[in-house]
């Protein structure tokens, strides 16, 4: 038991320090920056509008509502929440640290706690789908959802970190276009949202993914109309899969 109150305190302190950290980093800004600026400054074509970003707050709304639920005295022994629970934490901490790194200027660190960060969300998540006893209404909106919207934007800005550092090292490309490379960027994002909605039917995953592949669309349009239209179709191939995988989990 008293692990359990640990667990519940450090998740607590966690999500609180990666909360300041994200509202530090637009509201001073750390280091003089915005974290928008700062991505904007890239020459990278994989980059969605600029509104697409407002999905963090669906993120940190349901991060808190995760942790609240996790604090509930009586979800102290919850065998769900024990074993999600200082994942949980730890991508909080690296969450926070690579606002740090990222404003200011530890390109390449940022990499690494980004990789750091999806693999601690992707187990957290493979265990609340692996677990049993996760069927309950309250299970469903406050730990299963929080970790698939918080892992698809993960997925997709993991994708984005490593493109931003890529040109950050003034890499060519091996003489393929920006352009080319996104489209390619665009075909794995679609292959990658589809496998999750064919292995676990996650609607939230798949839609995070298509917002964001939308919006690389709307980013570019009327200045590079086939990264416009990749990122429209890309979006709808999305959608397609994930109601091909729910017509099929249907039936079964």
């Amino acid at each position: 038991m008293k692990k359990d109150i640990i667990r519940q305190f450090v998740v607590i302190v966690t999500t609180i320090f990666t909360l300041i950290m994200n509202g530090a980093a637009n509201a001073i800004p750390l280091n003089g920056r915005l974290t928008g600026e700062i991505s904007d400054s890239f020459a990278v074509v994989f980059v969605p509008a600029g509104y697409v970003f407002a999905i963090w707050g669906v993120i940190y709304i349901a991060l808190l509502g995760y942790t609240v639920f996790h604090s509930l005295p009586r979800q102290r022994t919850n065998p769900i929440l024990r074993s999600t629970g200082w994942l949980v934490a730890l991508s909080s901490i690296f969450n926070g640290a690579w606002i740090y790194f990222w404003h200011f200027g530890y390109y390449g660190i940022t990499v690494i706690v980004m990789l750091a960060l999806l693999a601690t969300l992707l187990l957290a998540y493979l265990k609340v789908h692996q677990n049993k006893s996760t069927g309950t209404m309250a299970t469903h909106w406050l730990v299963r959802l929080p970790l698939s919207i918080y892992l698809g934007w993960i997925s997709v800005a993991t994708i984005a970190n490593i493109t931003a550092y890529l040109a950050y090292l003034g890499w060519a490309g091996w003489g393929i276009t920006p352009q080319s490379w996104t489209l390619a960027l665009l075909g794995i994002s679609v292959l990658l949202a589809g496998l999750i909605a064919y292995r676990f039917g996650d609607t939230p995953f798949s839609l995070v993914f298509a917002w964001a592949v939308f919006g690389i669309g709307v980013r570019w349009a009327g200045r590079l109309p086939v990264i416009q239209m990749a990122g429209y179709i890309s979006a709808a191939l999305i959608l397609v899969v994930l109601l091909l995988a729910k017509s099929r989990k249907a039936a079964q």
